[in-house]
Parts: C-alpha cells; structure tokens; sequence
C-alpha cells in the first residue's frame, strides 16, 4: 500500500459508492482479514474445549507439546513449511494466501491468552458447538474474498494437478497423515475431530452462499478472483 490505510492500489474506500470497485476491493479486504482472525479465534475455543481439534489442529497441538512453542506460532511455521512446498507444484500464492500463515495463528495465540481455562464439561459441550460454527463462518468469509486459498488447501489442489488424483483422495490422504501424526506427538482427537469432519463442509458451503462477493471484470497480481465454491473448504 502507497497511501493512507484508507486508500487501497489508488482507490479512496472512504468515498467508494456501494458496487463500485473500490467498494468491492474494500469489503473483499475486510471480509478477507475478519475471517483469517475469527479463523484463529474458532481455532483457539477448540482447543479450550479440550474435546478434539480439526485435523491440522492435532498436527499444531502435537508439534507445540513436543517443542514448547504456543501453538500459534507452530501454526505459522508448519503453514510456512507447507507454503514453500507450493514452488515444486507450481501454485501461485495470493494476498488471502501469506496473510492466512500469520494471521490465523497470532488470533489463536492472542485469543488462548484471553480466554480462561474451561474445566466443566457443561461448557466445553457448547464452546465445542460455538467454535466449529464460527470456523465455518469464518471459512465463508475468507474463501469469499477471492484472495487466494490457504497454504493447505493449495498443497491439496497442487498435488491434485500433478497426480490427477481427486481432489477427495488427496484431501483425505493428507488429513488422515496429519490427524496420525499429530495424535502420536500428544494432540487432542475426539468427539470434536469426528463434529469438525462431519459439519464444516455443508457450515462452509452456506457461509459462501451468504458472504460471496460479486467478482469484478478485472483483477490484479494482488487480487485473486474466482469462484469460491471451487475452494477446498479448509486452510
């Protein structure tokens, strides 16, 4: 950005006229980084609840427990790691994509330090119920922004154009190794993975519906436009 926080690539958002392109580019914006954090903050009221992970949580519970680290920043490491391995598959991160490596994971280490322990199981039920529902609000929202996917659901789409395997098969390889191994490192898996699994796909897909943005006619280096059902409803 060259100007004032108001303005984004020389348009003025203060004075953006609802349809316009700066309106559009702004809500894209806004919508983008509110759902990256909430992203986060979904993410740390799991592990509060204490009743099972999504399955790249297990693998970031695992991998904080073994090295001490919060588990926010291990999810910027292991987000970084998988980033890189986008280059041998030839995929082209966008803005929504380097954004989703640090934001989601300074929301989860922010918000873990806010929240207090839930020891009673008569909350943790609804804290459970509360995050899996705010993570797919938050899925809508990002994915909706049109600014490119996660660094995992890139690896799962690149992986899918050089094996031509499914889509399905490599999302459920990976996420089968990354529940494995993250289990066997000490992360949390329960009634909450089996919830997770079963419910983020139909929560996702109607927050899609309910969050889309029209797409413009043009589009930039920055500005990744597309389809957002096309998405792989998860980071």
């Amino acid at each position: 950005m060259h100007q004032a926080t108001t303005t984004t690539r020389g348009y003025d958002l203060r004075s953006a006229k609802p349809g316009s392109s700066s309106h559009r580019l702004g809500r894209r914006l806004i919508q983008l980084y509110a759902g990256l954090v909430l992203y986060g903050v979904s993410s740390a009221l799991l592990v509060e609840a204490g009743l099972g992970l999504e399955p790249w949580g297990v693998l970031h519970q695992g991998l904080a427990r073994l090295t001490g680290l919060t588990i926010g920043v291990v999810s910027i490491i292991v987000g970084a790691a998988v980033l890189l391995l986008w280059i041998p598959l030839r995929q082209r991160p966008g803005l929504g994509t380097v954004s989703n490596v640090f934001v989601v994971g300074l929301a989860m280490d922010g918000t873990l330090d806010l929240v207090p322990d839930v020891r009673s199981l008569l909350l943790r039920i609804p804290l459970l119920v509360a995050a899996v529902l705010l993570n797919g609000v938050a899925t809508g929202l990002y994915i909706s922004a049109r600014f490119g996917p996660g660094p995992r659901d890139g690896l799962m789409t690149g992986l899918h154009r050089r094996t031509g395997r499914s889509i399905r098969l490599m999302r459920t390889g990976i996420e089968v190794a990354v529940v494995a191994t993250g289990f066997a490192l000490g992360g949390t898996v329960g009634v909450g993975t089996v919830l997770y699994a079963l419910s983020i796909g139909p929560l996702a897909q109607l927050f899609l519906r309910v969050f889309d943005v029209p797409a413009a006619s043009g589009g930039s280096t920055v500005v990744v436009e597309g389809q957002p059902e096309g998405a792989i409803l998860r980071r």
